[in-house]
């Protein structure tokens, strides 16, 4: 059995959605730096595969929490020292349904599930600061006029009332990460809780979840021709003039980088690489070649109207270790071993 006497003083954190792409390999991270990591999920059945991917001994623990239950996650943030705070509906769109219908069904219960859970890091006494999980969709190139920006950063809000007018593909997502953020730094102040967010744009990499997980199929939309996800990655291109990309390693990394600096604050955007769309086509083109994929390429534009800038978290000293040949190369690898991508010809 392992031993956990030389971890008695390490610290302790909640994550929340650890069974999904980044909540579940954010778990594996801090179990490896020798944190405690309280895994909170709504069903600890689901979580029995990836206890062996963990390997957290005794230092893992598992609690049954969902947002909308008031007080489920008293248990699962007690004595922690931090929260990080994953779990989100991955609610893409919706067809026919009225806007009061998004409102009252997905976007109101998330709010409220945001504020539940902040208001369990108030009852702990213990958690001294929260890292929200956010997204490149909170986020646009474009300014009020529609006009492109040379550098995007943490300022550059999506505004709320484009997103109910346009509904582009993925605009509910865009609308629940929006929300539920502006939701959890108004109660934050209020309330006095220490939060920051990381602004993450699409990640890549290997996973150990299953299914595959949504940001990987959509960054892998062009060879599997998923017409619903490449629908999301247009959109994002179009939103962004570019594809912003970052390694789950990079990503986890910068949440737990930010959990442990003390003069963090606010919102970080964590990306590694804009990525115009016709060099990740050909990136993908290379690493599992495909005659369609070479003629997307060639009908993109090579230029990249913005820099999706992560000035402000690299100027508090973070690095990165992948670029995006890494991502894709190691996205089309753990896909081809998972059996989602079809082998390649020899």
């Amino acid at each position: 059995m392992e031993d956990d006497s030389k971890y008695s003083t390490a610290p302790a954190y909640c994550v929340t959605g650890a069974t999904g792409y980044v909540g579940s390999w954010l778990v594996k991270s801090l179990l490896r730096r020798g944190c405690k990591v309280h895994a909170a999920v709504r069903d600890p059945a689901k979580s029995l595969r990836l206890l062996s991917t963990w390997n957290g001994g005794e230092r893992l623990k598992l609690f049954r929490a969902s947002l909308q239950d008031d007080g489920s996650y008293d248990e699962a943030v007690k004595g922690c020292d931090g929260v990080f705070h994953v779990a989100a509906p991955m609610q893409f769109d919706v067809h026919e349904s009225t806007d009061e219908c998004v409102h009252s069904n997905i976007i109101d219960p998330a709010v409220r599930g945001t504020v539940n859970l902040l208001k369990s890091c108030l009852k702990s006494k213990s958690v001294r600061r929260v890292v929200f999980t956010s997204s490149v969709s909170t986020i646009t190139a474009k300014d009020s006029a529609g006009n492109w920006r040379d550098v995007v950063d943490e300022s550059c809000h999506t505004p709320i009332d484009h997103v109910w007018k346009t509904k582009t593909s993925g605009w509910v997502y865009v609308l629940l990460k929006l929300l539920t953020e502006e939701a959890a730094f108004q109660f934050a102040r209020e309330k006095g809780i220490h939060i920051v967010s990381v602004v993450s744009t699409t990640v890549g990499g290997p996973f150990l979840t299953s299914p595959v997980p949504s940001s990987i199929r959509v960054l892998l939309s062009p060879v599997t021709d998923e017409v619903d996800m490449f629908r999301i990655l247009s959109a994002v291109n179009s939103r962004m003039g570019s594809v912003g990309v970052v390694h789950i390693e990079d990503v986890c990394n910068a949440h737990i980088f930010l959990m442990e600096r003390a003069e963090a604050e606010g919102r970080y955007i964590c990306c590694a690489e804009s990525c115009p769309m016709s060099k990740m086509i050909r990136n993908l083109a290379k690493n599992y070649p495909q005659s369609n994929i070479t003629r997307l390429a060639d009908q993109e534009n090579e230029s990249v109207p913005a820099e999706i800038s992560s000035k402000k978290l690299r100027d508090l000293g973070f690095s990165y270790k992948h670029g995006a040949e890494d991502i894709i190369r190691e996205t089309v690898t753990a896909c081809l071993d998972f059996g989602f991508l079809p082998p390649l010809a020899t």
